[in-house]
């Protein structure tokens, strides 16, 4: 292969210990994808003629995680002899025939940006170097190896924490774990390094010294936004990586032309895509694969999962998952849109409405306190306050169908499996069990029967047989009145 080719490798072996999770490291969340999506994402801008990523804990986890964003990747097993350098020795034994660039990266360096790693590359090349390292200036660099510099400002040799005298640990240039490599050099000085350090581990930093003392040509990027360097190893740096990558895709969406109101209460993930003059209200999650359309407002306080929300809807104070909004609907507040749900356009799911595996119709509105589950609704109907959609019969879910311009009066069930055809209306109270043919009136009316005197006799002393007493005398009183008046 020529030697402007270029091979990544994705070093994915870590348990990530200090995690204190039974979830791999590298599959940990932020912004819409696992650690190690984002480092292969960042990678595949450039390009590369292969990516091989080095995988051990949990190994089909992170494996089928790999093969998921990159179905070509070439995924090598790390042995029981630990550290970085034994990841990329293994790495370059499935890398037999490349005589290229290698760029080595770290799957739990998630912020790093194609522009940086380019940048890394050119001057790599340009320089012809052996080796040629991303370094960051940190203010507080505690945990990461730090860059020595010989006295002519080149890179001299990395100390990792563990091994670094008092003098070495003031350093702030830190070694953010991302490497170009000529593949000749890398391979010819990889083979002399040792576990001969405080972890016992053969480090993959020690290849800088001695290609240095052979002679070679190493030298250092500094990273113009030290969060490129931010590595995750717990808790709270994996919250703070959230935190700057939500940033960076609030700003983006911002530049692109979407007016987001409070950035730090809104997270977006860098999976989801807002279309100019989007408003985001404060309070909002938009995440996974959620697209917001044209003139969309969203929120406050509303939260959107693998939705498609159309030009110009409005929602507010609104919980959906796996459902679709049509243009100029809108949705809330208090509603929560279950998969499946489809709202047409200029449709109306209201206040505290819960909807599942459902399709309401163009100009249709479902305004306030109902369950519309399994239904198919047409155009143009209104459902009373109170609508529910009974789809449940103990053994299995059954559908409701109600045709175009039905209007149902408040607190109706309709009993699936049944039909409400085109045009048809349903009286106050109904309980619709059967199928209604269009254009008719259904009720379920019973006759009011008043029991007299039921409280005196089943609740007596009670506050209400009380005010029964009060009632009767005041009427007495009124009628004692009438009749004087009459005489």
């Amino acid at each position: 292969m020529s030697g402007n080719s270029l091979a990544v490798i994705v070093l994915a072996a870590g348990q990530g210990t200090r995690m204190k999770s039974s979830l791999p490291k590298m599959l940990h969340r932020i912004g819409g994808r696992t650690l190690v999506g984002h480092v292969l994402d960042t990678a595949l801008v450039l390009e590369p003629d292969t990516v091989c990523v080095v995988v051990r804990h949990e190994r089909e986890l992170v494996a089928t995680a790999v093969r998921e964003a990159v179905p070509g990747a070439v995924v090598v097993d790390q042995d029981e002899i630990a550290g970085t350098g034994r990841a990329v020795q293994v790495a370059l034994d499935a890398l037999t025939d490349f005589d290229g660039d290698i760029l080595v990266l770290s799957g739990d360096v998630p912020l790093l940006e194609s522009d940086a790693l380019g940048a890394l590359l050119a001057q790599h090349r340009e320089a012809q170097a052996s080796a040629t390292l991303l370094s960051a200036t940190l203010e507080d660099a505690t945990g990461y190896g730090r860059i020595i510099r010989d006295a002519q400002g080149g890179v001299a040799r990395i100390v990792e924490q563990k091994d670094a005298t008092a003098d070495e640990a003031s350093v702030s240039e830190i070694n953010a774990g991302v490497y170009a490599f000529n593949a000749r050099a890398l391979r010819t000085h990889l083979a002399n390094i040792t576990t001969a350090n405080a972890q016992g581990e053969m480090y993959l930093t020690d290849v800088v010294a001695l290609m240095r003392q052979a002679g070679l040509a190493v030298g250092a990027h500094i990273a113009p936004d030290a969060a490129t360097a931010l590595g995750v190893n717990d808790r709270v740096q994996l919250a703070e990586a959230a935190r700057v990558l939500n940033a960076r895709i609030v700003r983006h969406w911002q530049l692109e032309g979407a007016t987001i109101l409070d950035p730090a209460t809104t997270w977006i993930d860098a999976t989801a895509s807002l279309a100019p003059d989007v408003t985001v209200l404060p309070g909002c999650h938009i995440l996974r694969a959620t697209t917001v359309a044209t003139g969309a407002t969203i929120g406050p306080d509303t939260s959107l999962v693998d939705c498609e929300v159309g030009e110009n809807a409005i929602l507010t104070r609104t919980d959906a998952t796996l459902a679709v909004i049509g243009a100029g609907a809108t949705v809330g507040p208090f509603a929560y849109l279950r998969p499946g749900t489809v709202l047409g356009d200029s449709g109306k799911i209201g206040t505290f409405v819960e909807t599942k595996n459902s399709t309401i119709g163009e100009r249709s509105k479902v305004p306030h306190l109902s369950y519309i589950g399994d239904t198919t609704i047409g155009n143009g109907v209104n459902l009373g306050a109170g609508a529910i959609t009974a789809n449940y019969d103990d053994l299995a879910k059954h559908r409701t169908e109600i045709g175009d311009e039905v209007h149902s009066g408040s607190h109706n069930v309709f009993v699936a499996p049944v039909r409400i055809g085109a045009g048809a209306k349903t009286g106050a109270g109904a309980v619709i069990r059967k199928d209604v043919p269009p254009g008719a009136l259904a009720l379920s009316v019973a006759p009011q029967r008043n029991v007299e005197g039921w409280v005196e006799q089943n609740r007596p002393g009670t506050g209400a047989a009380e005010a029964v007493a009060k009632a009767r005398a005041a009427q007495k009183a009124d009628d004692g009145a009438n009749e004087e008046e009459d005489r």
